[in-house]
């Protein structure tokens, strides 16, 4: 039988019968069945009930007499010791608790700390085989004609083939700024494309009103 198995074993068997004494199940100077009837009724082995009823013995609560059984000695000391049984118990369940959560949070870590490990090798392989994404910056002139309208409104990168990623404006910037973003004078978009992208968002942005999209 397992050690530790064993050991919680009897401590329950003491607490439970010390329970069944102070509720009055077996009265002061009442015999309490043979180990031999407890082993059968708790489903253990005879030693570990003589175990549990030594225990009970040096708490006072029963008697151990040779020849003759054991005795209950007394229900307030059953009470007593249900009591302290009941409260240690309930600190080793907390402690167990605090000892499995740790246990949890220890293995997240670990598994945090290599997805963040796995990301950064993507992150450096990806950069090596691609390299950093091409950008620019293109003014839009006070005058454009695009000024007050959208980018999904302009259809941008229908239009140009660059994504803008930021807009500098006066001090602010305004990153990833979605559909709803509108242009002003003065605005400074950071785009994303290849050259060729770059150069038709250049002239769109700079475009005439004569040359206003329709």
């Amino acid at each position: 039988m397992n050690t530790v198995a064993s050991v919680a074993q009897y401590l329950q068997i003491a607490q439970d019968l010390s329970a069944r004494i102070a509720d009055g199940d077996f009265s002061d100077a009442e015999r309490l069945h043979g180990r031999s009837i407890l082993a059968s009724e708790y489903n253990v082995s005879p030693e570990t009930i003589r175990r549990a009823l030594h225990l009970l013995a040096e708490m006072k609560v029963v008697e151990v007499r040779p020849q003759s059984g054991t005795v209950v000695l007394s229900r307030d000391n059953a009470r007593r010791y249900a009591a302290q049984s009941f409260a240690g118990a309930r600190e080793r369940t907390l402690y167990a608790q605090l000892r499995d959560l740790l246990r949890e949070q220890a293995e997240l870590n670990r598994r945090a700390a290599k997805l963040v490990l796995a990301l950064a090798e993507s992150h450096t392989a990806h950069a090596a085989e691609f390299g950093p994404l091409p950008t620019c910056e293109v003014a839009v002139p006070e005058d454009s004609p695009l000024i007050g309208k959208s980018i999904g409104e302009l259809r941008f990168w229908q239009q140009t083939g660059a994504t803008i990623v930021a807009i500098r404006r006066g001090r602010s910037v305004i990153l990833s700024p979605g559909p709803t973003a509108e242009l002003y004078g003065k605005d400074t978009v950071v785009l994303v494309g290849g050259e060729e992208a770059a150069q038709t968002a250049g002239r769109f942005l700079k475009r005439k009103r004569k040359e206003e999209p329709t």
